[in-house]
């Protein structure tokens, strides 16, 4: 009697060794595929920086670049003259911008469309307008915006803006890139 308590005892034993064994062998197989996903995945995301250097290097952004300064967009707009900033009128495109463009747009930094910090230094008041009002057809037919499209890979919709209201976005926007 007491050599079979002593038997299952040994038995629960190295039942419970092996269990111990086996789920750290598990365990061990866990974490060495996930290091083994993790490096693959490291591997992906430097290969991709790679691609994307070099990329740069063969091709300015062109949400960098400077246009020329001909380039007017294509839309309603030709000419928009400009004088001192009027601070009330950039209150307003703020105003407008906080309601229609700050979903996709931020100042600082890329959201979901491009960062428009400086665009008054790098576009035409005319283009900037002419993107405003008229981005479907601005699309199809201007490049620096069909490139602007294969960068971020959305188009702007048209948010039924009048060119009093596009002329105030404007004007907000001067007043943002003269801070």
């Amino acid at each position: 009697m007491m050599s079979l308590k002593l038997l299952s005892f040994n038995f629960v034993s190295l039942v419970f060794c092996l269990s111990i064994f086996f789920t750290f062998s598990c365990q061990r197989k866990k974490t060495a595929e996930h290091q083994e996903q993790k490096i693959v995945q490291e591997q992906k995301i430097v290969q991709e920086q790679k691609v994307v250097r070099d990329d740069s290097e063969q091709k300015q952004d062109i949400y960098q670049r400077q246009t020329e300064t001909s380039n007017k967009g294509v839309g309603p707009i030709q000419e928009v003259k400009v004088e001192p900033i009027d601070l009330a009128l950039a209150s307003r495109g703020k105003e407008i911008f906080d309601m229609k463009c700050s979903a996709c747009h931020k100042l600082e930094e890329r959201y979901v469309g491009p960062p428009l910090k400086g665009v008054t230094k790098r576009r035409t008041y005319e283009w900037i307008m002419n993107m405003i009002l008229n981005p479907s057809e601005m699309l199809q037919k201007d490049q620096v915006a069909k490139e602007l499209f294969e960068q971020y890979l959305i188009s702007m919709p048209y948010q039924n803006v009048s060119q009093e209201e596009a002329r105030a976005i404007l004007e907000y926007l001067r007043s943002a890139d003269e801070k």
